[in-house]
């Protein structure tokens, strides 16, 4: 069997991402689902490549048995020929992936979208970036995620 495979994207790879990313293999194991998916997460910026998810995120994670375990990385040209969905965060890093993509491949393997489509209970258009805030708002978009990816899955299910 052919295995979907999923990326969700955001700034830095360090806050959103990640946590999208642990949600939907959440998700996925609670479903029994794992083996039908690969789950990977990234940023369309460097700053933090290699890097764990910030501290704040992790814990807010951590108190909803949540494990995030990824490290950072940046989104590359190949990701467009492995994920069959790319799932951005807000609207300026859904135009940067589509500028990647179409600087440097011309494959349609990918759909690209907003995890925000996906949502039923909230009504931001975004997820909100954290990283600037206090440590309230990692507990918000935890809640934003878990609504959005859950509607996702479930579109794809």
């Amino acid at each position: 069997m052919k295995k979907i495979s999923v990326l969700f994207v955001c700034l830095g790879n360090i806050c959103r991402s990640p946590a999208a990313e642990a949600i939907f293999i959440s998700l996925i194991e609670k479903n029994g689902l794992t083996d039908g998916f690969i789950v990977d997460s990234a940023g369309t910026g460097s700053w933090h490549i290699g890097k764990k998810a910030d501290s704040r995120m992790r814990i807010a994670a951590s108190r909803r048995d949540l494990n995030i375990l990824s490290r950072a990385r940046q989104i590359t040209s190949k990701d467009f020929d492995q994920f069959n969905y790319i799932l951005a965060m807000d609207d300026s890093n859904f135009r940067n992936i589509q500028d990647l993509k179409n600087r440097t491949t011309s494959t349609d393997f990918s759909s690209i979208n907003k995890i925000q489509n996906f949502r039923s209970v909230f009504n931001e258009q975004e997820v909100p970036d954290p990283y600037f805030g206090g440590d309230e708002g990692f507990d918000y978009v935890l809640d934003i995620l878990e609504d959005s990816v859950s509607g996702f899955l479930a579109s794809i299910s």
